[in-house]
């Protein structure tokens, strides 16, 4: 029992970290694999969709706000600036999305109609992986070199 609610409640860290609200997943999961509350393998694969899928949730506020330009007074030329960026450094900076900003990519992306696939499939590639380094980094099988 104590299992399952663990791993839901990394779920629900995972899912809201990846949104707008500033949140972060990362003291969960370490906290989850040090106690040794689930497999290793399920934290990283639940961390990791509930995560992509917080990314989902931010893409389509993107995509959303291309409704709503002209409404508001949003600054134009930031947002040309970013799209710029975007269209020179192309999808690939979605692997980035784990990164800090890394909502701020997957945002431009919704504005700039990436395919839902593949956002989602770059996205969770990346997501996952960084899981799974965390996962060594906590296990020591990676080490920064600090003694």
């Amino acid at each position: 029992m104590i299992a399952e609610v663990s791993v839901l409640g990394l779920a629900l860290a995972a899912f809201l970290a990846a949104t707008p609200l500033p949140l972060q997943s990362e003291p969960v999961f370490v906290a989850l694999q040090v106690a040794e509350q689930a497999p290793l393998w399920l934290l990283i694969a639940v961390a990791g969709l509930a995560n992509t899928a917080g990314s989902v949730v931010t893409w389509a506020l993107g995509r959303g706000a291309r409704r709503l330009e002209g409404r508001f007074a949003l600054a134009e030329a930031q947002l040309a600036r970013a799209e710029a960026w975007f269209t020179r450094w192309g999808r690939l900076t979605l692997l980035l999305a784990w990164a800090p900003l890394g909502d701020v990519i997957c945002f431009i992306a919704g504005g700039m109609r990436v395919p839902l696939w593949q956002f989602a499939l770059i996205v969770g590639f990346a997501k996952t992986a960084r899981y799974g380094v965390l996962a060594a980094i906590t296990a020591g099988v990676i080490g920064w070199g600090w003694t």
